[in-house]
C-alpha cells in the first residue's frame, strides 16, 4: 500500500507530498511492524498444530491472536495524538511537510484495528497451509486502494487526505472480506473451540514468549527502516523524495520474497509438527534455489529498467535526475536481501525466535556503526551502503546460527 500511496503522491502538485507520505508511512511502520509478531507467531504455532492435526489448538490460535490484535489496534487509535506528537520529534523536514504528514496520519490511523487484525488472520491462514487467500486479499486490498485513492484525489479534488482515506477504507473492507472468507471456509472448526483451552494462561505465555523475541527482532527491523526515512528528511526534501522512491524497489522486492517466507513458515511448521526432517531439509534446498533465481531476475530488471519504473512513480524530472546518482544501490538490494527473507520463514515456522532476534541485533549494529562512521564523508551514499550491509548481515548471521545449531530447527524423525 505504501508504494501505491507514494505513486499517487508522486503525481500531485508538490514533491513535498512524496516526502510526507514516506514519513507518514515510516510512522505507521514503527507502529504496525512492531506488532508483526501477531502474524509470524500465529503462523508458526498454527502450522505446528496443523502438522499435529490438533484442531482445538488451530481454532484457539485464531481466537487468541485476533483478540490481541484488535485490542492493540483500538489502543493505537485511542493514543493517536501522543503517538504523533512523539513521532514529530524525529521529523527534520519543514513545517509544510510536517503538516501534510499530520493530515495523512490522523486519517489513516483509524484503520489500525483492521490492519493488525489482518496480521492475525494472515498468520493463521498461512499456518493452515492456505497462502492463496492472503495473496488474493493483498491484491484486492491494493486494487481497492488504487481505485478509492484515485477517486478521492482526481474525482473529488482531494489531496493527501484523499490518499489517506482511500488507504484507511481499503484496509477495513479487506479485513472484513478476509473474515468473511475464513468463516465460510473454516466455519466447521468452530465445534472444536474450547473456551478453557483457548484462554489458558500457558497458551498466552507460550504465545508471548516466542513473540517477545519476534517483537525485539521486528522493532530493530522497523527502527532501521524508519531511521532510513528520518535520516533522509535531514538531507533535504529532494533527497527525502529520492530515497522514498528508491526504497520502493526494496518494498517491491520484499513483496515477492514474502511469498517464499510465507511458504517457509507454513511448510516448516508443518514438517516440524509432523516431525519430518527429510521433508524439511528438502524444503530449505528448494526455497534457496528459487530465491537465488528470483534475486537474479530482479537484479536484471532493476539494472535495466529502474529509470522507467521511477517515471511510473513520479513525473517530477528533478527528482528522477537526482535519483540517477543512486541507482546502483537498488541493483544490489535483491542479492543482499533475499536470504534473510527465506530464513525468516524457516525460523518462524520452527518457532526458533531467539537466533532470529540475535541475527537482527547484529545486523542493526552493523547498520548504525557504518552510518555514523561514514555519513560525514559520503552523506546519502553512506546511508545506502549501511542499508545494503544491514540486509547482507541479516542473511549471513541467520545462516551461521542455523548451521551452528541445527537441532533447534530439524526435528527428530517420527517413530
Amino acid at each position: 500500500l505504501g508504494m501505491v500511496d507514494i505513486a499517487i503522491a508522486g503525481h500531485l502538485s508538490s514533491p513535498l507530498y512524496i516526502g510526507a507520505i514516506a514519513l507518514g508511512g515510516a510512522i505507521f511502520s514503527m507502529i504496525y511492524w512492531n506488532f508483526n509478531f501477531l502474524r509470524m507467531g500465529t503462523s508458526g504455532f498454527t502450522a505446528q498444530a496443523y502438522g499435529a492435526r490438533d484442531f482445538t489448538e488451530m481454532i484457539g490460535n485464531l481466537v487468541r491472536s485476533l483478540l490481541v490484535a484488535i485490542s492493540i489496534g483500538l489502543l493505537i487509535v485511542f493514543l493517536k495524538h501522543p503517538i504523533f506528537s512523539l513521532a514529530r520529534l524525529f521529523i527534520q523536514s519543514g513545517s509544510e511537510t510536517q503538516e501534510f504528514v499530520g493530515i495523512y496520519f490522523h486519517t489513516a490511523v483509524w484503520s489500525a484495528p483492521a490492519m493488525l487484525g489482518m496480521y492475525a488472520l494472515n498468520g493463521w491462514l498461512i499456518g493452515m497451509q492456505n497462502a492463496r487467500t492472503p495473496m488474493y486479499i493483498a491484491v484486492f486490498n491494493n486494487l481497492l486502494n488504487i481505485i478509492l485513492s484515485f477517486s478521492f484525489v482526481y474525482g473529488l479534488g482531494m489531496q493527501i487526505e484523499g490518499i489517506a482515506l482511500g488507504t484507511m477504507l481499503s484496509q477495513w473492507i479487506s479485513f472484513l472480506a478476509m473474515g468473511a472468507l475464513i468463516r465460510k471456509k473454516y466455519g466447521r472448526l468452530r465445534r472444536y473451540f474450547n473456551r478453557k483451552g483457548t484462554f489458558r494462561s500457558s497458551a498466552f505465555k507460550d504465545f508471548f514468549r516466542v513473540n517477545t523475541d519476534i517483537f525485539i527482532r521486528t522493532f530493530l527491523l522497523v527502527l532501521v527502516t524508519a531511521f532510513f526515512t528520518f535520516a533522509s528528511s535531514g538531507m533535504g526534501d529532494t533527497l527525502l523524495a529520492v530515497n522514498s522512491l528508491l526504497m520502493q524497489f526494496f518494498m517491491l522486492f520484499s513483496y515477492f520474497m514474502d511469498g517464499f517466507a510465507y511458504a517457509g513458515e507454513a511448510l516448516t511448521g508443518r514438517f516440524v509438527g509432523a516431525r519430518s526432517p527429510l521433508q524439511l531439509k528438502k524444503l530449505i534446498r528448494h526455497l534457496f534455489t528459487w530465491g537465488v533465481i528470483l534475486a537474479g531476475i530482479t537484479t536484471l530488471i532493476y539494472a535495466l529498467f529502474t529509470p522507467e519504473i521511477l517515471r511510473i512513480l513520479t513525473d517530477k524530472s528533478d527528482i528522477i535526475k537526482t535519483a540517477q546518482s543512486y541507482l546502483l544501490w537498488t541493483a544490489l538490494i535483491p542479492f543482499a536481501g533475499f536470504s534473510s527473507f527465506i530464513w525468516d520463514g524457516i525460523y518462524v515456522g520452527a518457532t526458533a525466535s531467539k537466533p532470529m532476534r540475535n541475527s537482527m541485533i547484529i545486523a542493526a549494529l552493523v547498520f548504525f556503526i557504518c552510518f555514523y562512521s561514514l555519513v560525514n564523508l559520503f552523506s546519502n551514499n553512506a546511508l545506502w551502503l549501511s542499508f545494503i550491509l544491514y540486509l547482507l548481515f541479516r542473511g549471513i548471521m541467520q545462516t551461521v546460527f542455523f548451521f551452528g545449531k541445527k537441532s533447534a530447527f530439524i526435528p527428530e524423525e517420527k517413530g
